[in-house]
């Protein structure tokens, strides 16, 4: 039976399909939509009906959407979002009395330099709502967007698929090092900068864009020291003569501020490294995302980042 453009559509139906969809599991499906595993079973077994399509199949424990499923759910999931977001501004988010749990995904960086002023201002207009933090992985966001596991995501890295996004920052390279460093006096020229000895952090979202500006004007430069995380820089180069970094400018200077260490221009040009949040595009309480959006936007957008919390002093083993 094919449904007929002039038949009713229950919206609750669509709701069930969405969630469905998205989470590709009726008990977590039931859980988003508060209702029993039963009704969206009953719920999603109308629809098939209604379409004449299985819509969704077995595959292990998951339900895999059919191409039918796979058609419509981009309209469908865009058509509930309108829905809602004109039904919130009747009924509205009320932050002050709201417990809800939101996630956002952060970087290392994203967590030391951003994390405290997002809290803030959630929490200035919104005591009992709860915040958790899940690590960056970039390769899982787009699933992670998709299905809801994340509210909002910061990243500087590109997400693949076209998720709604926004440019926070643009941040340009320099060079870190100790002052003791003999560059430190000099400045940093380009075979300087290549016959330098480097240390880089693995997974640094940025060193692709390094390695094709290096490309383009025919240099390579070998990574001496690797370490797995952006903290251990300071120490690291503050309690040495010979090593430099290549990170975003406002985090070394947030470093600077704080530890026995320079910034220096760099000696090519690099492109900018753009920061961007990144929403789900579930169609669940649009409302409280919109405004747990525009918080955390503001919040960054409005900070150079407490980078300077990694202090001199601070690292313990």
């Amino acid at each position: 039976m094919l449904w007929r453009r002039d038949d009713p559509v229950d919206l609750n139906l669509l709701r069930t399909f969405v969630a469905v969809y998205e989470t590709r599991s009726l008990t977590t499906a039931a859980g988003r939509l508060f209702v029993t595993q039963p009704a969206v079973s009953q719920g999603l077994a109308r629809l098939r009906r209604e379409l004449g399509d299985p819509l969704f199949e077995r595959a292990g424990r998951a339900l895999v959407p059919t191409p039918l499923a796979e058609s419509l759910f981009p309209d469908i999931r865009d058509a509930i979002a309108r829905i809602d977001r004109s039904l919130g501004t009747v009924h509205g988010f009320d932050p002050a009395a709201s417990d809800r749990v939101f996630r956002i995904a952060l970087s290392e960086l994203g967590e030391i330099g951003y994390f405290p002023d997002i809290l803030q201002a959630v929490r200035a207009e919104a005591p009992g709502i709860r915040v958790e933090v899940v690590p960056l992985e970039v390769a899982r966001l787009p699933e992670w967007l998709a299905r809801g596991t994340v509210d909002l995501a910061v990243s500087s890295s590109p997400v693949a698929d076209d998720f709604e996004h926004v440019v926070l920052k643009s941040e340009r390279y320099g060079v870190l090092m100790s002052p003791r460093h003999p560059l430190a006096a000099v400045g940093v020229s380009l075979d300087a900068y290549v016959r330098a000895t480097h240390v880089v952090v693995a997974g640094d979202s940025g060193r692709p864009n390094l390695h094709a500006a290096l490309q383009r004007i025919g240099a390579r430069v070998d990574a001496t020291v690797s370490v797995n995380r952006f903290a251990t820089l300071p120490p690291l180069l503050s309690a040495s003569t010979d090593l430099i970094a290549t990170v975003p400018g406002t985090i070394g200077a947030g470093w600077a501020s704080s530890w026995p260490l320079v910034v220096r221009d760099m000696p090519f040009a690099v492109a900018s490294v753009d920061v961007s949040l990144y929403r789900r595009v579930t169609t669940t309480h649009v409302a409280a995302l919109d405004w747990f959006h525009e918080r955390v936007r503001r919040a960054i957008v409005g900070t150079p980042g407490q980078f300077f919390s990694i202090r001199a002093g601070a690292v313990t083993t």
